[in-house]
């Protein structure tokens, strides 16, 4: 048994979906969350930015003793080599390869569509993992880039006219191409999951990249013997990189509750550093 907290980060407040999974099936876990909130997003940025930004954060969550790192940014998890996540002392997962893995064997007809940001897209990390999975797989990529200011926006209803005209633009062309399937390759997506399940309609299955990913965590520590002992109630703390205070209000949109752990800002400048130049907010009710 290992009481050491997980290190989950994300570009902003995407990540939360999958902390809230992570939160839900293993109570007892500590955790510690990273959005670097003050470099958001990072889907439109290059691909040795997205690693730059990547390898500081890990970095920063390794110094805290985290027995494991979680990306739970659909455009890290497509960009960051696998060289560099078999590099890590501690074990690592994307949301890429369990997300793609549930796609695989969950779709009956093998026409897939991935949904991300246009950096997970270009990357085309979904469809080799998928097709890895099940060779015959016809995957299609659609960038939805407006989805992540919709989403924290609390534009998420089927019923809202921006969201709806918006998943219509993106979504519409993926119907006349017989999709089963629609992965959630953003973890921002899964708040748009009902304006994006009334575009494709009933017999497209959604896949959420955050529950699957969450999922996949548990069954590393278990297998690993890195599960916290039984019955203790873990915790959960924060860190951004811009103001706690526009963190805490959007939080609550993507986690269904209120953050009650600490918030700490990190500079940007000081990611790689050590020094008493952070600000905490503690606790948070």
């Amino acid at each position: 048994m290992d009481s050491r907290p997980i290190g989950v980060f994300d570009s902003g407040v995407g990540g939360l979906t999958t902390l809230r999974e992570l939160s839900r099936i293993l109570p007892g876990e500590d955790i510690l969350y990273f959005g670097d909130t003050g470099r958001v997003p990072y889907g439109t940025r290059g691909e040795d930015t997205i690693v730059r930004y990547a390898m500081e954060i890990i970095q920063f969550l390794t110094r805290r003793s985290v027995k494991m790192i979680v990306a739970a940014c659909g455009t890290v998890s497509a960009t960051l080599p696998e060289t560099v996540a078999r590099s890590l002392s501690v074990p690592f997962t994307g949301v890429v390869e369990p997300t793609a893995k549930a796609a695989a064997g969950q779709s009956a007809s093998g026409r897939i569509a991935v949904l991300g940001t246009p950096a997970t897209i270009r990357s085309g990390a979904f469809e080799r993992a998928i097709r890895a999975l099940r060779p015959e797989a016809e995957v299609t990529g659609q960038a939805c880039a407006l989805f992540v200011p919709l989403a924290e926006s609390g534009l998420i209803e089927a019923d809202n006219p921006i969201a709806r005209l918006t998943a219509e633009m993106y979504l519409t062309p993926l119907l006349n191409q017989g999709i089963d399937t629609a992965i959630l390759g953003c973890t921002h997506y899964p708040l748009m999951a009902p304006v994006i399940g009334h575009v494709l309609g009933e017999q497209v299955q959604l896949i959420d990249a955050g529950a699957t990913t969450a999922r996949h965590v548990k069954n590393i520590l278990a297998a690993l013997d890195l599960l916290a002992s039984p019955g203790r109630q873990g915790r959960c703390d924060f860190f951004v990189t811009d103001a706690i205070e526009r963190f805490v209000d959007i939080a609550h949109i993507f986690l269904g509750r209120p953050i009650t752990g600490s918030v700490t800002r990190v500079p940007i400048e000081a990611l790689l550093l050590e020094g008493p130049s952070y600000t905490t907010q503690e606790p948070l009710q």
